[in-house]
């Protein structure tokens, strides 16, 4: 097995030189997705010895870091309408003093390649339109999966007329935020799109139906006389925050991820009859 690892991610390496332009194999999306992943599985899997550089090895624990990185980053792509990115950013641009915010988040979604980083945006939908050109992109040359604008749109236009007459949380708890997220991505050693990615599959399998999209929450907000648009998805980033904070990163994935990890370790079971042994004993007969 590590023998035909070795072959064949040292010939996919190869194609990929020859055949991939360039500029794909420029872009950090690549080199996350494609290029440390066959790393991976020549220096780490194959043992392969000289075929990359000393410099830039990856770490130990680079399959785990895999899987509770870019795993998490693609629900994030998924559930972007509960993401603190996009929350913060349409909250920031209702309370109409946010735009500074807006160019802060808009930042740090040009450094994960999520936005042409030569344009300024200082509006939710000068996002909106800065996000369909990324998705356009990574729709034609990676297999990722691509974010949905049009509902982000419709999102967006619903969230204007109805949160008319409801007060907006104030800019500077907005603010406080996102510099604690800033700040603890930074210390677990994550980008602010991975913290917030997370951050979004909590507010997705915890918060009610009605409350975890900001369209949603507003007509719950109506109802309740005096309740800030998206109080609730706020106070649960917060608690999110505190938790990976006290918890850590790796071990907070762990821990939501348990039931996956336990079906996964299971197949590995003694116990568990496995296809092959399903075969072979039907064959006896």
């Amino acid at each position: 097995m590590r023998s035909a690892t070795g072959l064949s991610a040292g010939l996919l390496r190869e194609l990929s030189d020859v055949a991939v332009p360039l500029t794909v194999r420029r872009t950090r999306l690549y080199g996350n997705l494609v290029e440390s992943t066959l790393r991976f599985l020549i220096e780490q899997v194959a043992e392969v010895e000289g075929s990359y550089p000393a410099t830039g090895k990856l770490a130990e624990d680079f399959a785990v870091r895999r899987a509770a990185g870019n795993g998490i980053e693609m629900v994030g792509l998924i559930a972007f309408r509960a993401s603190p990115v996009w929350v913060m950013a349409a909250l920031a641009d209702l309370s109409g003093a946010g735009r500074h915010l807006i160019r802060e988040i808009s930042t740090e979604l040009k450094a994960h390649n999520l936005l042409e980083p030569e344009r300024e945006f200082v509006t939710m939908d000068d996002l909106l339109a800065g996000l369909e050109t990324f998705s356009e992109h990574t729709a034609n040359t990676i297999n990722t999966p691509p974010l949905d604008t049009k509902t982000l749109r419709k999102e967006w236009k619903e969230l204007r007329a109805n949160a008319a007459a409801l007060p907006a949380p104030a800019i500077e708890s907005l603010e406080a935020l996102w510099t604690d997220l800033r700040a603890e991505a930074q210390a677990q050693g994550r980008s602010t799109f991975a913290l917030s990615s997370m951050m979004a599959l909590s507010a997705v399998t915890t918060v009610p139906e009605g409350l975890r999209w900001l369209s949603k929450s507003a007509p719950v907000a109506a109802r309740r006389t005096g309740q800030v648009l998206g109080e609730a998805l706020l106070g649960h980033y917060r608690m999110t925050l505190d938790e990976i904070q006290r918890a850590g990163y790796l071990r907070y994935w762990a821990r939501e991820f348990r039931p996956y990890l336990r079906a996964a370790a299971e197949q590995f079971s003694p116990r568990r009859r496995t296809l092959t042994q399903k075969l072979i004993d039907r064959a006896r007969r």
